[in-house]
């Protein structure tokens, strides 16, 4: 089914009919999801296949994600024909991990042959040393040597990310050449935007886009139409920092090249916005200390294992601050408010550091923050926690005097406020620009030395003033 039928096939809003099959968020509805799964439950699969043909292979795929663990493989027998490599390259990985254990290699080796190499990868990478080996063995020999090579590169890299085929001409062609050549080809890639222009050493020199070659007469030389400046991967090169070129130079594709710069696949758009959302979450799940690979599809025993181990640090963290507060068990016996009040300052101060945490973090991420305007950054912050620290610090210390009557006590947590926000906007900064410099992900362990921080320093301002003062006496 051609792209084209899977758009008729779902009713036009324009008609003023809701759409049976997706919500105005391109979410499958539930109704829909039942009713699917309710005929495959009956042993109506002609009705499951009938209702699914429609749908985009990213929807085929979101409606397996959907079905419980119990009715995936039911579901997909009853698809037969419809689930194909396309589906399961637009798969959650636990799911596919999942569906692809109950196939034979050969049966793996057929799906991975029908897919781009970077979608093959993808697909075989996660199987076990020996199935890969197994699948491997199975794939035709382009194939498999295609992929063999992809996974000699680092995880995550340019090099597992690029497609192998690409369109490239020799500097010296005409443009009637290079349209020739397109129209008698096989061996193009599907989809491409622009033709690589190399040298004899198979060094790219320039890009030419495809609509600028279609309007050029066919006798003008290559060299005269072609972008000379281009944006080169090398292919060792980290995934993330690859989405920030895209990102930054609006990339459409962009040619691979090896240690000696010599071509040897190219990166386009639509696997870049799969890396960016990738990326981005796992920041988001790092930062929350659950593992850079949190997902509902996930198994439970290694959901455990991945939130268990943050929340012993994070316990080990808790018994830190907790001892700053025995050593003023005296204190807090004289004055018992004191132990109500102080988790207000260390919590606003938690709460403080996060959001200063977020904001260095993701500056970290997209080269905002470098060491050109590191000093910068850390004013800024530091203006800010001042800002909100008086500001907070001004409420609480009010609100705190009227009601228990005694001014000093609005003095000593206002000024331990204000301490609180300093250090946290200091930690919130500071922790992941550290950790930065020395080659270290400022997402994976920043919110716990943030954290540790503001708790340290909440309890330890609050109640080292309110012994220097004596409150309660």
């Amino acid at each position: 089914m051609s792209e084209s039928d899977h758009i008729a096939a779902a009713p036009l809003e324009e008609s003023g009919a809701a759409n049976p099959i997706m919500d105005d968020e391109t979410r499958l509805r539930p109704e829909f999801v039942d009713k699917v799964l309710d005929a495959v439950e009956t042993g109506d699969d002609e009705t499951a296949r009938r209702l699914v043909a429609p749908l985009h292979p990213a929807d085929v795929a979101d409606l397996i994600e959907l079905a419980a663990r119990d009715e995936r493989e039911g579901l997909v027998k009853a698809l037969a024909g419809i689930v194909d490599a396309d589906v399961l390259a637009e798969m959650n990985e636990y799911v596919r991990e999942g569906l692809l254990d109950e196939l034979e290699p050969q049966q793996v080796a057929d799906i991975a042959g029908q897919l781009e190499t970077d979608d093959a990868v993808a697909l075989i990478e996660d199987l076990d040393e020996d199935e890969q080996q197994a699948v491997l063995e199975r794939m035709e020999p382009d194939d498999r040597a295609a992929v063999e090579e992809a996974l000699g590169y680092p995880e995550e890299s340019a090099g597992r990310l690029m497609q192998r085929d690409v369109c490239a001409v020799p500097e010296h062609w005409k443009v009637g050449q290079v349209i020739d050549y397109l129209r008698s080809t096989q061996e193009l890639p599907d989809d491409f935007w622009e033709v690589f222009v190399v040298n004899p050493n198979h060094h790219p020199v320039g890009t030419c886009k495809l609509s600028l070659i279609l309007r050029t007469p066919r006798t003008t030389p290559v060299t005269e139409i072609m972008q000379g400046e281009q944006t080169l991967i090398p292919v060792d090169m980290d995934q993330e920092d690859v989405a920030l070129r895209f990102q930054k130079y609006a990339l459409v594709s962009a040619a691979v090249v090896d240690e000696a710069g010599r071509l040897v696949g190219m990166i386009t758009v639509d696997d870049i916005v799969h890396i960016i959302q990738e990326e981005a979450g796992e920041d988001v799940l790092l930062l929350a200390g659950v593992g850079d690979e949190g997902d509902i599809n996930e198994p439970v025993a290694l959901t455990v294992r991945r939130r268990l181990f943050w929340l012993v640090i994070n316990l080990g963290t808790a018994i830190v601050a907790a001892s700053v507060v025995s050593l003023f068990q005296v204190e807090i016996g004289r004055y018992a408010v004191l132990a109500v009040l102080m988790p207000i300052v260390a919590g606003m101060g938690g709460n403080a550091g996060t959001q200063t945490l977020a904001v260095a973090v993701r500056a970290l991420a997209t080269n905002q923050l470098t060491e050109s305007n590191t000093l910068r950054a850390f004013a800024r912050e530091l203006k800010i926690a001042l800002a909100n620290g008086l500001s907070l610090g001004v409420l609480i210390g009010t609100g705190a005097a009227l009601i228990f009557s005694y001014p000093l006590l609005g003095l000593v947590i206002g000024a331990a406020m204000v301490i609180n926000n300093l250090a946290a906007g200091l930690g919130g900064i500071l922790v992941p620009v550290t950790l930065d410099r020395f080659r270290i992900d400022p997402a994976v362990s920043s919110a716990v030395f943030v954290t540790t921080i503001t708790d340290v320093t909440g309890f330890f301002s609050f109640l080292g003033l309110a012994a220097l003062v004596g409150l309660g006496r």
